[in-house]
């Protein structure tokens, strides 16, 4: 399948691209080529690249990340996680290309300790999750007749960018403790594995669009923060002490949600895709690590 990814350098999106040749032709479109900040803009590039018949389906894996900054940068962040998936995906559904956008936990608001299914009500608790919301809205609303999905994610890692195993190598070595926070749970997931999902379900969609929704995809076991950390110093060769701490302790300008559980039962029924476990990922990644130092 030829594939076009918004997005070139985060996470997701670097793994995607190295996917290519791997049964798929896939091609990352960075920033420089399409600027999500001008949604109406990055939608009219995908029109044209629609009309010269080469993809056959499009991922958005381009997205604000920064979820604190977007407490005081509301409008930047509401641009490119909310207007601009809607553009797309009405672009994409005039030139019938199937669709994928990858969203958030962030959408809930952590409440309880039951995984969140993806009918459950949604409630974002800050800015970054807000725009991830009106994004799923606008894409959902596009009614795509060649097949859409929303795949809502978290915890994400990679051997690239900025993420929390990077940071808690740096720290581990570093330091002899830390402290790290204990009462959020979720389920940390590989960059690698939500690629690779992302294009089983562009497939999907190809052969069967009524399998269009929202789907949750994480990996597993579900742990909290401290626990990633003790396993990240374990297998990192880090001997530092992780001491767990209430969110209270840390506190950060945009809250984060305490339950973080995502139930992904009905996307292994709909595309056959199991919950990663995200020890193995993290043992791909720190191996990948240390062969790229």
């Amino acid at each position: 399948m030829r594939v076009l990814i918004f997005g070139r350098s985060g996470q997701v999106a670097t793994e995607l691209s190295r996917l290519d040749g791997q049964g798929h032709e896939i091609r990352c479109m960075g920033r420089d080529e399409a600027d999500l900040s001008d949604p109406e803009g990055a939608a009219r590039i995908l029109a044209r690249e629609a009309a010269t018949g080469w993809p056959q389906a499009v991922i958005n894996a381009a997205a604000w990340t920064a979820v604190d900054a977007a407490e005081t940068k509301g409008a930047a962040a509401h641009r490119i996680n909310a207007e601009a998936p809607a553009a797309l995906a009405r672009s994409a559904a005039q030139a019938r290309l199937s669709f994928v956008h990858i969203s958030t936990d962030y959408v809930f608001d952590g409440a309880g300790d039951t995984p969140f299914a993806p009918d459950a009500p949604t409630a974002p608790l800050g800015a970054y999750g807000r725009t991830k919301l009106v994004g799923e809205q606008g894409v959902a609303a596009a009614a795509n007749p060649a097949g859409w999905a929303i795949l809502r994610t978290s915890w994400v890692f990679s051997a690239h960018g900025a993420n929390f195993v990077k940071t808690m190598l740096r720290l581990g070595a570093e330091r002899d403790a830390l402290n790290v926070v204990a009462d959020q749970v979720g389920g940390p997931t590989p960059a690698n594995a939500i690629a690779r999902a992302c294009v089983t379900i562009t497939e999907a969609l190809a052969a069967d669009p009524s399998k269009s929704g929202i789907h949750h995809f994480s990996g597993a076991p579900d742990t909290s923060w401290a626990g990633f950390a003790r396993e990240i110093m374990a297998q990192g060769g880090r001997d530092c002490a992780v001491s767990g701490i209430p969110s209270s302790a840390y506190p950060t300008p945009a809250p984060r949600p305490l339950n973080s559980r995502l139930d992904c039962r009905s996307t292994q029924a709909a595309f056959g895709l199991v919950r990663p476990d995200w020890r193995d990922g993290l043992d791909a990644v720190l191996t990948e690590l240390k062969e790229t130092t």
